[in-house]
């Protein structure tokens, strides 16, 4: 089928053939929630028409691009680069098909004049209330495919709500790359992007780009097929989050799982070894599960240290992440001990072989691997095909929880790819004697070139995260230091790490601690805009480490911490210091977690700044369950009232909730029952925490 098309479209090339006339040809594709009208006006594809059915906003662009393509002779080259848009390509034909399950549209195209052939995509799921396009692009000469937009739209509502771009290297916590974030139409409630965590979707003017950089060479006949944009609706502009994280939810990998693991880093940091971290495991399951029937903990995660990366003669030259002499073979024994509790086996690992990797850099740069200043290139071909190596490897081995921490660098420094090893490369920058992670690169002047090592490195992650798929369906995989927040990131793997955060919460004591951490919240959600769903956020706590805390602050710590809404709860504890009343607090904690967790992919932030020790909380509801977290930091008496309504998640404008809380005193002055509609008044003493769940 692929070969015959090919003829046709060289043949439409050759002959300037066109099976459409220049009248109006018309296609739509409509469910119960939107519908996208196409037209053939003068041989040129033009959208005409986008409605949203569920609030009845219609939005008809009025420009003449459709989609952008910009091609070069190379990235390498200062001049020559073309802007192509829909006006310059003529369609060759139509067709479209419809079942009970989904309809779609192809409209093959030609530009003569580059030799191009393109075919735009549109699919449309019946069920679905979000919408795709793509193309497919063949050029019969060899072509730098620069930029790849699929979309370019007109909207008089079109809004970016993120809109920061610090591509960053040797700069403390300041790493906001802007990549893979949604844009909105304000207008008709619509949301726009295109599903690759590495997208640069903008809005330039009122005109909506959702598109990536790339910057790779197509060879002569080659064909690319472009990620696909998407457009959702929702019914309400105020509510546009949760249609577009209800969007995010169904298109991701694996599904939204309550992840509650031991991690052995604030055990034992890189002391780790097969005998203390078996005895924390036995610890852990004996303490929780069996004296305090907490169901059993997913995984147990062997942190820094397992690696053998520090003696002198380590050597990874045929084989990346060996085993150092503190565990077995292939970590077969501990791999038993966990699996006995029926638990998965984690282990953390640097994708970029920094931290503590960082020893093997300098070794594997003179082996012949692709080095940069301060870690591995992402997308150094021999490298990353050693490290997919291991890390297959060690999953067929019975590992099933990874820990991916530093990918294009870690908090305070990052490297770049220079050299083109596996990326596009800009020599005419002038970049050919800078340290791959010299501070000049943060200059804006360099960001095309930093963008197309983070699209390239990205790209070759992704296909390592789809095999870890293939081998274990039930795998987790968390990325770290040195990610960005993309939601489309979940669609390859289930948790992000929160970025430009310390992995210890700041503080000298529990207020302190939960202001510094919910300040990053507020900061990611509120201050940047960032789209992202909170349940999917790696926040490194909760942490106990020493005993004889009040247990009423420590339950309320807990609490407020599991109340962010995260699936992934890791706790980091050192074992052989907790008190039974400690051990008491975390079973009460997890036990509570359990019971919300239903709610957990809808929470949100609600209250003030908590840097500038405002009342402030997370809430998060479905249809038959809710919780209120509140918090007052301030060494002040404040007065806090929320409303139970859709703007803090409600579900339903029907059904009566009971009032309880897993702190007896937390509903003190407070209601048995309330209804939607209805405002809970408090009076909140200084550092007071309060936790309400709400049950129709």
């Amino acid at each position: 089928m692929k070969i015959l098309r090919h003829i046709l479209f060289v043949s439409a090339l050759i002959l300037g053939l066109s099976s459409c006339k220049n009248e109006q040809n018309e296609f739509v594709l409509e469910n119960d929630f939107l519908s996208r009208t196409i037209t053939v006006q003068d041989n040129h594809l033009k959208t005409v028409k986008i409605e949203n059915k569920v609030n009845g906003k219609i939005l008809n662009p009025t420009n003449d691009k459709e989609f952008s393509l910009r091609i070069s002779k190379g990235t390498d080259k200062i001049e020559g680069d073309k802007m192509l848009t829909s006006k310059d390509f003529k369609v060759v034909s139509i067709s479209e098909s419809k079942n009970t399950k989904s309809q779609n549209v192809t409209v093959h195209l030609v530009n003569q004049e580059n030799l191009l052939q393109l075919t735009v995509n549109y699919e449309l799921r019946n069920d679905k209330d979000y919408i795709h396009k793509y193309l497919t692009i063949i050029s019969q000469n060899q072509i730098t495919l620069e930029r790849i937009d699929v979309e370019a739209l007109d909207a008089k509502g079109a809004y970016q709500p993120y809109k920061l771009k610090e591509i960053t290297t040797r700069v403390a916590a300041g790493w906001k790359p802007g990549l893979g974030q949604p844009l909105y139409d304000s207008e008709t409630a619509t949301f726009w992007g295109v599903e690759f965590p590495a997208a640069t979707n903008a809005v330039v003017g009122n005109e909506l780009h959702c598109g990536y950089l790339w910057g790779n060479t197509l060879k002569k006949g080659e064909e690319y097929t472009s990620y696909k944009s998407v457009i959702g609706v929702s019914d309400d502009y105020q509510y546009i989050d949760e249609a577009f994280y209800e969007y995010i939810d169904d298109i991701r990998i694996r599904p939204l799982r309550l992840q509650i693991q031991y991690n052995s880093w604030f055990d034992f940091y890189t002391n780790v070894n097969k005998e203390n971290f078996k005895t924390s495991v036995l610890k852990v399951n004996d303490e929780l599960v069996n004296k305090r029937d907490v169901n059993p903990l997913k995984a147990y995660v062997i942190d820094d240290g397992w690696q053998d990366s520090r003696r002198p003669e380590s050597d990874w030259s045929d084989k990346v992440w060996k085993i150092n002499d503190k565990f077995s073979s292939n970590l077969v024994d501990t791999y038993r001990v966990v699996d006995s509790l029926d638990a998965m086996l984690g282990v953390w690992l640097s994708p970029a072989s920094i931290l503590g990797a960082l020893p093997m850099v300098e070794k594997m740069g003179d082996q012949g691997l692709e080095k940069l200043g301060r870690s591995m290139s992402m997308t150094g071909p021999k490298y990353m095909q050693m490290l997919e190596d291991r890390i297959l490897e060690l999953e067929k081995g019975g590992v099933s929880y990874f820990k991916f921490d530093g990918l294009f660098g870690h908090l305070n420094i990052r490297d770049f790819e220079l050299k083109g090893r596996g990326t596009p490369s800009m020599p005419q920058l002038g970049v050919e004697n800078l340290v791959e992670n010299d501070s000049v690169l943060s200059d804006h002047k360099y960001d095309e070139l930093k963008t197309y090592y983070l699209v390239n490195g990205t790209e070759r992650l992704m296909a390592i995260f789809k095999k870890m798929h293939k081998v274990n369906p039930d795998v987790f995989v968390a990325i770290t230091n040195g990610a960005y927040l993309s939601p489309w990131w979940l669609q390859y793997i289930d948790v992000v790490w929160m970025i430009n955060a310390g992995d210890a919460a700041e503080g000298g004591t529990r207020t302190d601690e939960l202001v510094y951490r919910d300040g990053v919240y507020y900061e990611i959600w509120n201050e940047e805009n960032t789209k992202f769903p909170m349940s999917s956020l790696f926040n490194h706590e909760p942490k106990k480490v020493k005993t004889g805390e009040d247990q009423s602050i420590f339950k309320d710590y807990l609490l407020m911490n599991i109340s962010r809404g995260t699936g992934f709860i890791e706790l980091y504890l050192k074992t052989d210091v907790l008190s039974d009343s400690d051990w008491d607090v975390v079973a009460e904690g997890l036990k509570w977690s359990e019971e919300v967790f239903p709610v957990f992919k809808n929470v949100k932030m609600h209250g003030g700044n908590p840097k500038k020790l405002d009342v402030y909380g997370y809430a998060a509801w479905n249809e038959n369950q809710g919780y209120i977290s509140i918090h007052n930091p301030s060494n002040e008496k404040r007065a806090y009232a929320i409303k139970l309504d859709r703007v803090i998640g409600l579900k339903s404008e029907k059904g009566i909730y009971t009032l309880t809380s897993p702190v007896g005193e937390d509903t003190l002055d407070l209601k048995n029952l309330y209804n939607y509609g209805d405002s809970l008044k408090l009076e909140l003493e200084p550092k007071e925490i309060r936790i309400l769940n709400f049950n129709k």
